[in-house]
């Protein structure tokens, strides 16, 4: 599907939805537990949909109705095959539970993801007894995962580090988990002890390191949080040129992309929070320098806004980003590109020259966070623009074109493929 996008400012009230990733995670703890959980809203999500797909594959009963999830643990399928679609979360969390399950599994994958690195992880898995055929998709697993010390780097993909902590509950004595470098991403690894506790489990924290005994999920009713991420692109919005009051986000939230409230203030914008609502007003946005390393998901966002500031932006320690759904900081920098913003690649991200964007062809490169990005980013350039692939929003955000239409935003479906 390609979208024409014609100028027009998004104003006006918007809720978020649930949060991709503490769906996940909930829904990960929930199905380990004997006890029915329920877990709500409903989340729509490709990504989601996939986790629920693969829980149901190893043998979770989890029951979808209107309102959201019922949700226990099940016998499990020890021969299985998991389709993680294209969701990097689900493989990274799900490989590791499926070993410690000793499901006997094979894992496929979609798009990019087959190409997207596992080797951190699958070599943690052969050092603790399991069978793995390949470090990329699909990969089949044999035996069961032994508890001892598991070491890995923690600059590489937090996921990696909530994948081992969900699965040493199941296993039989104490584990270690060991970071070898600092660790990245931090909040997100933080939202997974989180998640772990509400169900039951306690980890011991130490300075680079998690101490985890042998333990029982247990069953919890709970509510999944707005999404910090996807509020991200409607504060670039409103920061480059209307006012929008977003609702439904946890202000205590642990997700790292929270981290949006400042980055919008630095920029320029006048950020108010009233109650739980989060208004975001147009001023003067002025170029800052951005630290993406724990942050890396909303770097669409940062350089769409930065795009219309004066004088120049760096993000900088953005170097994962190149092994996301496409390499995200050249397919930024496409985008900028098209839309006549000067900008300089580098190898752990990019330096933006802020100017007056022009409408463009953009391609989406399947990738659902540049999609919404530049849709932003098109509202207010000057003329049309079309965005391709702009069916990858379902990954993440299927109702995203729904709630830019309530915002005002003009945008049509021009052709589908």
């Amino acid at each position: 599907m390609d979208v024409k996008i014609t100028p027009n400012e998004l104003k006006g009230e918007v809720k978020m939805p649930p949060s991709k990733s503490a769906a996940h995670r909930l829904l990960i703890c929930a199905a380990l537990s004997k006890e029915e959980s329920r877990i709500n809203p409903k989340c729509t999500s490709d990504d989601i949909k996939a986790t629920v797909s693969c829980l149901k594959k190893l043998g979770a009963n989890i029951k979808e109705t209107d309102e959201g999830y019922i949700v226990s643990s099940g016998e499990v399928n020890k021969n299985c095959t998991l389709d993680f679609y294209e969701s990097g979360s689900t493989a990274r969390f799900l490989l590791p539970i499926a070993a410690a399950l000793g499901s006997d599994a094979t894992m496929i994958g979609r798009g990019r993801l087959p190409k997207r690195p596992m080797a951190p992880l699958t070599n943690v898995l052969r050092k603790n007894g399991v069978e793995v055929s390949s470090d990329n998709l699909p990969i089949t697993i044999k035996g069961s995962l032994n508890a001892g010390n598991f070491e890995l780097a923690g600059n590489i993909s937090s996921q990696y580090v909530s994948g081992l902590l969900f699965a040493a509950p199941l296993l039989n004595r104490e584990t270690n988990i060991t970071l070898t470098s600092p660790l990245e991403s931090v909040g997100y690894v933080d939202m997974t002890l989180k998640a772990m506790s509400e169900f039951g489990v306690n980890v011991e924290k130490g300075k680079d390191s998690y101490k985890i005994n042998p333990q029982e999920y247990k069953g919890k009713n709970t509510v999944i949080e707005g999404d910090w991420s996807q509020a991200a692109f409607f504060m670039s919005a409103a920061a480059i040129g209307s006012e929008i009051w977003i609702e439904g986000l946890d202000l205590d939230s642990l997700q790292g992309d929270k981290a949006c409230l400042d980055i919008f203030a630095r920029f320029g914008a006048d950020v108010k929070i009233e109650n739980t609502v989060v208004k975001i007003k147009k001023n003067r946005l002025e170029g800052i320098t951005v630290d993406a390393s724990n942050i890396p998901d909303m770097v669409p966002a940062i350089a769409a806004t930065a795009a219309f500031a004066k004088g120049k932006t760096i993000i900088h320690s953005a170097e994962r980003l190149r092994l996301k759904e496409s390499d995200r900081i050249k397919t930024t920098i496409a985008a900028l590109n098209q839309m006549g913003i000067k900008t300089e690649e580098k190898p752990d991200g990019m330096i933006i020259y802020g100017g007056e964007p022009k409408g463009a062809v953009i391609d989406g490169a399947g990738d659902h966070r540049i999609v919404m990005a530049f849709s932003v980013a098109a509202a207010y350039a000057k003329g049309e623009s079309v965005i391709m692939g702009a069916e990858s929003i379902s990954k993440s955000y299927p109702e995203f074109f729904e709630e830019f239409k309530k915002l005002e935003g003009k945008v049509n479906e021009i052709k589908c493929r």
